[in-house]
């Protein structure tokens, strides 16, 4: 039975765009497959780690009218569509437990497993909390705070982003106890405070998937699910179950001393600096004195690398140490010509924001150096 026949780039497109989240081996063997459901005029394409799910729909092109379902590997699937040529035909037929597909002289036969067996998420159950956002706002949000998620983190609700709605404002947070990133953007329509922990894995996939442009991106809130709807796609992913750290408590906001640098003297400073760091702690040394910056890292070869800034500063002189990683990544992931550095005493935490803009803060927390 033909299951369908369209051009390559249509069925690879909403292919690519759910099998982010398929892990290469799983303990359940159907999670490595994608769900493929066809009925009259459309396509849907489902995809699942039983914590996040994407469901992207495409049209049916050349087909019957035959409702049919199946699962096939995500990533053999994926592979064959980008190993074929650009814009040629391909046609999935059915047979059988198996799944051909045919483009041009090629043939490609592949195990299937039941469309029933394929676990899909389950209702979420009554609706909390509803709001609309450009796509590219969000995106670009997540790109400003992503970075400083934790990884494998022993508390959990670290390993993720915290996702706030505050009256006319969305905000976004994320934090490994040594770095905080905070965002925030306008809301088209108030919405009453509410706080969700998105995993990291969710918001990552989802700043890949949102795109530049001004469509809105759809959200719902469930008492333990978030679901993001965007052109013909929709990400549904669980919420982490925890208490997020007071960020509010952890920004500073009576520095005094300033310094304005350019963010790319400052980015490639850094990461000449970075060459003769000390492979394990990372540390590179601050020293701000009256008109100068002075960076510094050492190694345990007793190697040194020094770089000097001119800046417009006048304050007590100030020595203090960071992990260098931590400061390469937030300014590679801004995109502003200068970034403001804020100082309290030798052992506070340092301050950037964004020269005009108080939408965007980073902290980052002093080292032993």
């Amino acid at each position: 039975m033909k299951l369908l026949q369209l051009d390559r780039d249509a069925l690879l497109t909403p292919l690519q765009a759910v099998t982010g989240i398929v892990e290469k081996r799983h303990t359940l063997p159907i999670l490595s497959n994608v769900l493929i459901e066809r009925n009259a005029a459309q396509l849907n394409l489902v995809a699942t780690d039983l914590e996040i799910q994407i469901t992207t729909a495409c049209d049916a092109g050349n087909t019957g009218t035959d409702a049919h379902s199946l699962t096939v590997s995500a990533r053999k699937l994926q592979d064959i569509l980008r190993s074929l040529p650009e814009g040629v035909e391909t046609t999935l037929d059915v047979q059988s437990n198996k799944v051909q597909l045919r483009a041009g002289k090629s043939r490609f036969n592949l195990q299937t497993m039941p469309a029933d067996d394929f676990p899909k998420m389950a209702d979420a159950g009554e609706l909390q909390g509803k709001f609309s956002v450009p796509q590219k706002l969000l995106q670009d949000m997540l790109f400003l705070v992503q970075y400083a998620m934790a990884q494998q983190d022993i508390r959990y609700y670290l390993n993720g982003l915290l996702l706030v709605l505050d009256g006319p404002r969305i905000k976004v947070v994320a934090t490994d106890g040594h770095r905080l990133s905070y965002a925030e953007g306008p809301l088209t329509t108030p919405h009453e405070k509410r706080e969700v922990i998105l995993p990291r894995k969710a918001v990552l996939e989802l700043s890949r998937q949102l795109t530049s442009g001004n469509t809105d991106v759809d959200v719902e809130i469930y008492a333990t699910q978030v679901r993001f709807r965007y052109g013909k796609s929709e990400l549904v992913t669980k919420i982490i179950d925890g208490k997020f750290p007071d960020f509010t408590r952890v920004i500073p906001v009576n520095y005094t001393k300033t310094i304005l640098l350019g963010r790319q003297d400052l980015l490639h400073s850094l990461q000449r600096a970075a060459i003769l760091s000390n492979e394990k702690f990372r540390g590179v040394r601050w020293l701000l004195t009256a008109g100068s910056l002075r960076i510094s890292c050492t190694n345990t070869e007793q190697e040194e690398a020094q770089e000097e800034m001119d800046v417009t500063y006048n304050g007590d002189a100030l020595d203090v140490g960071f992990n260098i990683t931590y400061l390469l990544d937030v300014l590679n992931n801004v995109h502003s010509e200068n970034v403001e550095c804020s100082f309290g005493e030798a052992n506070s935490s340092m301050l950037i924001t964004l020269p005009g803009r108080d939408d965007f803060r980073y902290v980052v927390m002093p080292m032993r150096i």
